[in-house]
């Protein structure tokens, strides 16, 4: 295995913060989002109707724009992220693995993650490159990057739908996180199971999986 390459919310940083600024700015109880956004994972549906139940026909773009320019938007500090995150990723480069970050999030996102100085060489979001997971496109983009093989690379995630079967489909290695809402609810799914190369609780089972093969 040469490279690496990590999704983003859920995997390395969490969820917490960006939930609860939508809550505070649509007027809600944060456990009512969160619950919302768990009613809308187990539909299959995008995160984004979690907030158009709260508030029917809400253009999101549009509402993320008004936070932003309110002085209320999204925000990435170094308490957002997983305790393992820095460990793992500088144990897996010092082991001569290329590390790379891509997942679904916005362009200021990747800004705000390339502000936190992580072990990483290279960080993206589907807002820079103009397409999202789980598309073809993506993930070809991620094969790019990788600057390795596909089955040299391996694709860490914790959402199946958007992770792990795109990836296996693009011919990468797979590593499915236990991690988040998402990774919990499938974690002993059997089509999981059958698809990931291997399944993991913690990201810092990939530096042992490195160092002892």
């Amino acid at each position: 295995m040469k490279t690496m390459v990590f999704d983003i919310g859920e995997t390395l940083v969490r969820d917490d913060r960006y939930w609860r600024l939508w809550a505070d700015w649509l007027g809600i109880p944060h456990h009512t989002l969160s619950a919302l956004v768990g009613a809308v994972t187990v539909q299959g549906l995008d995160n984004a109707e979690a907030l158009r139940l709260v508030k029917p026909g809400l253009d999101v773009g549009a509402e993320y724009a008004a936070r932003e320019a309110a002085g209320r938007g999204e925000y990435l500090d170094d308490t957002d992220l997983y305790d393992d995150v820095r460990p793992a990723l500088a144990g897996l480069r010092a082991l001569g693995i290329r590390v790379v970050i891509a997942g679904n999030q916005t362009t200021k996102a990747g800004k705000l993650l390339r502000a936190l100085d992580l072990p990483a060489d290279f960080i993206a979001t589907s807002g820079e490159w103009g397409c999202a997971k789980p598309s073809s496109e993506f993930f070809a983009r991620v094969i790019d990057v990788a600057e390795a093989q596909p089955w040299e690379t391996l694709y860490v995630g914790d959402h199946p739908a958007n992770d792990i079967y795109p990836a296996v489909q693009a011919g990468l290695r797979t590593a499915h996180l236990r991690r988040g809402p998402w990774g919990h609810l499938w974690a002993e799914d059997p089509a999981v199971v059958a698809a990931a190369d291997w399944r993991v609780n913690s990201l810092a089972e990939l530096v042992d999986l490195v160092d002892e093969s």
